[in-house]
């Protein structure tokens, strides 16, 4: 898949900046420009092909959810991930109903923009796959881009980011079979206990399955495969 075209939409400069600087910062997403208010958002639109847009929702010339209406309106299926300030459950409301794939409060961090930007290409992908023929695909369509929501992008006490993302990195690039804890150890260089509790971890939130193996010695091991 070619690289996911991002427009970024906010009346600050250096904020504006400061986001395209983050959006580069992850791999598989291309910044496709930068616009200040609603009217040159809309002309930049109509001559520019964007897969999503990081939406700020107080422009000088209109609210920005305003961007989304005319979208909506002429049939465009572009997708909104709004970062704001703004905190009224109205506007949230109004975000939600008008279809917007997240809502990410200022100020935050780039690991919270990266979090919900890599849930979208996961969603992205999944989309261009034949996975959606089942109940099951279309349920992880949507486990995808709910899961920035759970911990506010950070694990839990005990658990380092790093190492959580060199676990999910080599569950993604396991075999079906899956991996036992063992497996990842292995493969990390860490004990067995700690891979566990990583292990356990992503069981918990839904982003692994868990399963049972067969093993020579008649007891059967639990493996863990990246729900995909």
């Amino acid at each position: 898949m070619s690289d996911l075209r991002v427009l970024i939409v906010d009346d600050e400069p250096l904020a504006a900046e400061g986001h395209a600087a983050y959006v580069r910062r992850v791999p598989g997403f291309d910044v496709a420009g930068i616009t200040g208010t609603v009217q040159e958002t809309l002309r930049v639109l109509r001559s520019h092909d964007v897969d999503l847009i990081l939406l700020d929702l107080n422009l000088p010339d209109g609210n920005g959810l305003d961007i989304v209406r005319c979208i909506r309106a002429a049939g465009g299926s572009t997708d909104i991930l709004t970062i704001t300030a703004a905190r009224e459950a109205r506007l949230v409301r109004s975000a939600v109903g008008l279809g917007v794939v997240g809502y990410l409060l200022k100020p935050f961090t780039f690991a919270d923009l990266r979090e919900r930007l890599e849930a979208y290409q996961h969603y992205r992908a999944r989309l261009d796959s034949s996975g959606l023929t089942t109940q099951r695909g279309v349920d992880a369509v949507f486990r995808d881009l709910r899961r920035p929501a759970v911990g506010a992008g950070l694990p839990p006490k005990g658990l380092a980011g790093e190492m959580l993302e060199q676990v999910i990195a080599v569950l993604r690039e396991a075999s079906p079979a899956g991996m036992s804890a063992s497996d990842v150890a292995r493969s990390l260089g860490t004990s067995r206990v700690t891979a566990r509790r990583y292990l356990q971890y992503l069981a918990d939130e839904g982003r692994v399955a868990r399963s049972q193996r067969a093993t020579g010695s008649g007891r059967p091991e639990v493996v863990f495969t990246w729900q995909e």
